[in-house]
């Protein structure tokens, strides 16, 4: 409310709709202009507060703005630190790699080479695709039914989601989806299918230079698949002569409590794609690890204008020494999804709409009856100051990815506006349900 005016505040956004292209998405659930950010907490131009449960889709896993993270970026903007340098070295990049491996690789026994790609998520997935098949000499790639790995040409072809998929514009080739671990329900053996296949020369399968897997699938509905399955998924490539791809890019760097998605699981993948998070700030930053044996990249082969950003190694680095050189970060993540899932658990027991939640860490995801009463429940949730999106096949998920960094009263708050938002719609469809009844009666 203007004080001056009386008037309520709009925030202008005449010159997003007439200038910018058709192709934009999340703006269209949540229509106001943002103007500023901290922690877990967005505000508009209007000067309205919105707790962000969706923390740029996974980006932001150390909040926005972090203290932290902002001095040790801006300490290095006002020494003239190198902003732009290729692949050239830089002290930035030194810093970084050396804190990758001194406090995540080298205490958990990896022995990775890092590749630096173009800065999207994307991108390091199709520079490990492109890997292993030069590696192995094959073309095929196994990916999995409900698997997101981009939408540039490579990885939208082991991407499963026809929206995407339909906007290439080539056909997609030289990729084979297998069943993800539960896509035809528990009792049915999805790993003893692909070894199948594998394994019957005439299965019609072609067989594959790697297989692609995400250990949580993020935007295909937070299915997350066991430790079980990914050990046997591990074994049977090793058996094979199969690149083993882990995708990492949203579920990683901290996501689920661990750094790496799968470390509970005890497996280590051949080639690991890191995204989104990583930079711990929001900036865009991407890496490929491989095992030694697989760096047979020449001088080049793979390069790009913008496969170093100085800028996001040094928040990265900061984020690495800050959080990671002990578990107590872990273990804070830990706590913060045991009341997240008690709550979750709660609200499901209240409304029959709900009728699944899984995840863990601080990725959840609350599986709802239809699509359409997922977008209403979303819709809802903004119109009270709470950022969720809708994920899975039908956008029947609602997906929550607060900050690792959230504070207790703020996730308590956030929660407190989903059961707001659940409630005004359920009673809302309640409601039109008694209406048509009484219709019908007369």
């Amino acid at each position: 409310m203007d004080s001056k005016t009386g008037t309520t505040k709009v925030c202008d956004t005449s010159a997003f709709e007439s200038l910018e292209s058709n192709v934009r998405g999340y703006c269209r659930a949540y229509p106001t202009v943002f103007d500023r950010a901290q922690n877990a907490v967005l505000y508009d131009e209007r000067g309205r507060e919105y707790i962000d449960f969706l923390a740029g889709a996974g980006t932001l896993n150390y909040g926005h703005n972090n203290p932290i993270l902002r001095r040790a970026l801006l300490d290095y903007i006002w020494n003239d630190g190198i902003v732009h340098g290729l692949d050239m070295y830089s002290g930035a990049k030194r810093r970084f790699i050396e804190a990758l491996d001194e406090i995540i690789l080298r205490p958990r026994e990896m022995d990775y080479r890092v590749q630096f790609t173009g800065p999207t998520g994307t991108n390091a997935v199709e520079a490990a695709l492109k890997l292993a098949r030069n590696y192995t000499g094959r073309t095929n790639v196994i990916a999995f039914t409900n698997g997101f790995h981009g939408v540039t040409l490579g990885s939208v072809a082991a991407t499963g989601n026809a929206h995407f998929r339909s906007a290439a514009g080539v056909g997609l080739h030289d990729t084979t989806f297998m069943p993800y671990d539960g896509y035809f329900g528990e009792h049915v053996d999805t790993i003893a299918y692909l070894e199948r296949m594998l394994t019957d020369n005439s299965s019609g399968l072609d067989f594959p230079a790697a297989v692609i897997v995400e250990c949580i699938q993020g935007e295909g509905g937070v299915n997350e698949a066991s430790y079980d399955w990914l050990r046997r998924l591990e074994r049977l490539c090793n058996a094979h002569g199969i690149i083993f791809i882990v995708d990492d890019i949203q579920a990683g760097s901290g996501r689920t409590g661990t750094f790496f998605s799968f470390e509970e699981a005890n497996i280590v993948p051949d080639i690991i794609t890191l995204s989104k998070s990583l930079s711990g700030y929001g900036l865009p930053l991407s890496v490929v690890l491989m095992k030694r044996k697989l760096d047979i990249w020449k001088p080049g082969q793979h390069n790009g204008t913008f496969r170093g950003n100085n800028l996001a190694f040094v928040t990265a680095a900061e984020m690495l020494s800050t959080y990671w050189r002990d578990r107590e970060f872990s273990r804070q993540v830990q706590k913060k999804s045991w009341y997240l899932g008690k709550r979750l658990h709660q609200l499901r027991e209240m409304h029959p709409c709900i009728v699944g939640v899984r995840g863990r860490g601080l990725i959840f995801g609350i599986e709802i009856a239809s699509g359409e009463l997922a977008i209403e429940i979303r819709d809802a949730a903004f119109r009270n100051g709470l950022i969720i999106e809708t994920c899975g096949s039908r956008d029947h998920v609602i997906k929550l990815l607060p900050p690792l960094t959230i504070e207790d009263t703020v996730l308590a708050d956030g929660l407190r506006a989903l059961e707001r938002s659940i409630n005004e719609v359920t009673q809302a469809a309640d409601n039109d349900g008694a209406v048509h009844n009484t219709e019908a009666l007369a």
